[in-house]
């Protein structure tokens, strides 16, 4: 080595390069201004020689090997920094042209650094993550990452052999984050972080803003260009803003079909197999729960998964089809187990692989759209695994999570909490929701578990949580994060609505942040669906005394803006599916259970959720390792099940009283809601216009009556619109199929009145038909009214009845 090389050389620099503890190696190695000339150095473990190349003269400068380990310098005449290759010749003999990494200029910008650190910068996963691109000519990958207390971190994957010791990050000043360009890497290539922590540990992490993954069970990020997808879907975005700006963007109608993707349907060689092997027990059950084989369970299938591309356009037809506006996705955010169902996530930024790729997703967002259905995606802020190769302990401290397991951690669940208080941790969580709004045109944000969120004990007992700074369980933080990003979405003009998922009595989780809300669009009645599933689980012999869990909703349903919801919840670990938790003996008692559940839901005030495969009857409860059991369509009830859900959606959609006024008291009024005897409940949906008025009778005990007289808003005439017991939908043909008129006849403390049937466990809808002229009273024909409530004639359909007293 010569003296001028070996002067210039910082050792103690050079060793920490070497042993891979360097937090700024671009400070030694690259190309660096001296006094005598252009000093550069590498560090290329198993190379036996470097030749440096400049590009333009093609002058060539052997480099010295300063360590055996691999590190090469040379001092290259000039008075400005040059643009160069380096030629290498490997231990094995391969020759290389390489483009040096550390001579390319960071991407950050003051401004990046201060908004991150503040918690406001909305696009930072532009930044971090890895991201295609081309600097100074050269196209590569810039890869970065938030690791504030790591000693070294650096990227490896194939390509560099997964050795942490080649590419070395540059740490960017205080900030936290560490950045390197990759030159000539493409899309495609498999990477992971290599973290050292401070006492010389290191591990494994994939991208916490990665935006694609290897497919489980492996679990390395993988190189992605988000850049390169062709939307389709102008005319939809167009009118969602053009909703947003005049305020309409949740005045519509909403009626959710619950997905998990991975099991709606599987590939159609599997649901041959699947309806050949239960066609037997199908045939002699017409449905029930079918065994497992004698070998001991399902097959594991080679490819036990429909891609993005093959499900959408299904899906998009069949929602269409059934009247449904949106669709609701279980996490599609990559997740390692397929038995979360996707609730445990280490992907925030990427769709899961299981079905494909990023452009895949966005495929089936655009072919939603483009049928018109808007599509909701399920999002988990409220906690992440404890997987090594994910955010848990990311930079050998708890970063995304708090350090004491006190606030940290979900003892039930096994999870931990994330740091909402750390600026870095809420803007992670705000972007990515921006993220989903905006690089996928999520229509809908369904935010799993806000209740967890909000309660410091939340599934704790005593001496496992740490109260406020107030004394309270309030979790402050949390609560702070959930406004700023229902409040950022309102400022931004994301025409995206936000759902909370809360059990709790928390109030005014719903409305403006500006008044003191917490600021979601809508959120789940938990209590609505917990309090009707309890009351129609009750045999209708006893529901007399559950009456009041039926109509209670109506106490609260203004206080919130609340989307009822059958979702998965409801069928899965030992619940049974919808179908199967009704009483009845028979499947005919079932079934009108469950069309009279579901007809009550729809005509109640809210938005409405259906969890996939109770549109017709699944029998078992939801397995995620099997598809829905599609081929019970070829049986009667459950045909007849779906095309009552179809014709009950349509009504829903077609009526503006069952939306146009959902938020509002004006949009509901009972008529009687004190027939607990009888259990019958009878009110109105109404709209904008008198004859939008809808009368809805509800009975739920199968006693049919044959002359029942109800109250009416208005004198004219009154069409049976829909009946729940229609011989259509699998009921007893018990309906009115003339027009009724009323009469002047005081019933229900309202001065006219009709006689109608009222069907066994049946729901009625009545239209109101205005008169043409008023019509004039009299004493005369004010009659007497029949006796109030079970007033005319019971009638027996003797064989639902006689089902009911057996049963009892």
């Amino acid at each position: 080595m010569n003296e001028i090389l070996y002067r210039l050389m910082d050792w103690p620099e050079i060793e920490a390069v070497v042993y891979s503890e360097c937090q700024e190696p671009a400070a030694i190695l690259g190309p660096h201004m001296t006094d005598d000339g252009v000093l550069i150095q590498t560090f290329l473990p198993t190379a036996e020689a470097v030749t440096v190349v400049l590009n333009g003269t093609g002058k060539t400068y052997d480099m010295e090997q300063v360590d055996e380990e691999g590190f090469f310098a040379a001092l290259v005449p000039g008075k400005k920094l040059p643009d160069y290759v380096l030629d290498v010749t490997w231990d094995n003999g391969v020759k290389q042209r390489l483009e040096d990494p550390y001579r390319f200029p960071s991407t950050f910008t003051e401004s990046d650094f201060k908004r991150f650190a503040a918690g406001i910068h909305y696009e930072i996963y532009e930044k971090l993550g890895a991201h295609p691109t081309v600097l100074n000519g050269v196209p590569g990958v810039v890869f970065a990452v938030w690791a504030p207390n790591a000693i070294r971190v650096s990227v490896v994957g194939d390509f560099n052999l997964w050795d942490g010791r080649r590419h070395q990050m540059q740490r960017l000043g205080d900030s936290g984050i560490y950045e390197l360009f990759i030159p000539e890497l493409s899309c495609g290539e498999l990477y992971k972080y290599e973290v050292k922590f401070k006492g010389g540990n290191t591990c494994l992490k994939a991208d916490p803003y990665g935006s694609y993954a290897e497919l489980r069970p492996a679990t390395a990020s993988v190189v992605f260009d988000l850049g390169q997808y062709v939307w389709n879907d102008e005319a939809w975005m167009a009118e969602k803003q053009k909703q947003l700006a005049d305020g309409a963007l949740t005045g519509g109608p909403m009626n959710i079909y619950e997905v998990h993707l991975g099991s709606w349907k599987r590939p159609e060689a599997e649901q041959e197999e699947a309806a050949a092997e239960n066609k037997e027990d199908a045939a002699g059950t017409e449905g029930e729960a079918n065994e497992e084989s004698k070998e001991g369970g399902q097959k594991e299938l080679k490819n036990p998964f429909c891609s993005y591309r093959e499900i959408a356009p299904q899906l998009a037809a069949y929602a269409k089809e059934m009247g449904y506006t949106h669709v609701e996705l279980m996490p599609v955010m990559e997740h390692p187990l397929d038995e979360s169902w996707g609730y445990q996530v280490t992907g925030y930024y990427a769709p899961t692989s299981r079905y494909g790729t990023p452009d895949d997703f966005r495929f089936f967002m655009d072919t939603m759209h483009q049928a018109g259905i808007g599509v909701i995606l399920d999002w988990v802020p409220a906690h992440f695994p404890r997987d090594t190769f994910g955010l848990a302990n990311f930079d050998g401290t708890g970063l995304y999570e708090h350090r004491d397991p006190r606030q940290g951690a979900h003892p039930h669940w096994g999870t931990l909490i994330f740091n909402y208080g750390r600026p870095q941790v809420s803007n992670f969580l705000i972007a990515n929701a921006l993220y989903w709004a905006k690089e996928f045109h999520a229509d809908g944000i369904r935010m799993d578990a806000v209740a967890s969120m909000l309660y410091l004990d939340y599934g704790k007992n005593d001496g496992e949580w740490i109260p406020n700074m107030y004394g309270g369980n309030e979790n402050l933080e949390a609560l702070e994060m959930l406004r700023h990003l229902n409040s950022i979405f309102k400022k931004k003009a994301v025409p995206t609505v936000l759902i909370a998922e809360e059990s709790t009595a928390w109030p005014r989780i719903t409305g403006n942040v500006e008044d003191g809300a917490v600021g979601f669009d809508y959120k789940w009645n938990m209590g609505w669906m917990n309090d009707f599933l309890g009351y129609m689980q009750c045999d209708p012999l006893y529901r007399t005394y559950h009456y009041g869990e039926m109509t209670f909703s109506m106490i609260y349903a203004y206080s919130e803006r609340f989307i009822l919801v059958l979702s998965h919840d409801e069928v899965v670990h030992g619940k049974g599916s919808m179908v199967g938790k009704m009483p009845g003996e028979t499947f005919e008692l079932k079934f009108a259970n469950v069309r009279a559940a579901y007809g009550f839901m729809m005509l109640h005030p809210g938005r409405k959720l259906l969890f996939m495969g109770q549109e017709f009857g699944q029998m078992d409860e939801w397995n995620e390792k099997e598809g829905l059991q599609w081929y019970l369509l070829e049986y009667k009830i459950h045909k007849e099940l779906q095309n009552y859900v179809k014709d009950l959606n349509r009504l829903y959609l077609e009526s503006p009283a069952l939306w146009a006024l959902d938020d509002e008291p004006e949009g509901f009024e009972w008529i009687d809601c004190t027939n607990a005897k009888e259990n019958i409940a009878v009110f109105l949906r109404k709209g904008e216009k008198p004859e939008d008025t809808l009368l809805v009778v509800c009975n739920f005990v199968p006693v049919a009556h044959e002359e029942y007289q109800v109250g009416v808003p208005f004198p004219g005439k009154y069409k049976e619109i829909l009946n729940s017991d229609a011989e259509a939908y699998g009921g007893t043909g018990f309906v009115n199929p003339r027009v009724k008129q009323s009469r002047a006849a005081e019933c229900d403390e309202r001065e006219n009145s009709i006689i109608m049937r009222v069907a066994p466990l049946g729901i009625q809808v009545f239209k109101y038909i205005p008169v043409l002229e008023k019509v004039k009273g009299n004493a005369a024909a004010k009659k007497k009214p029949r006796a109030k409530k079970s007033r005319g004639k019971t009638a027996g359909v003797e064989k639902v009845r006689k089902a009911m007293m057996e049963e009892s």
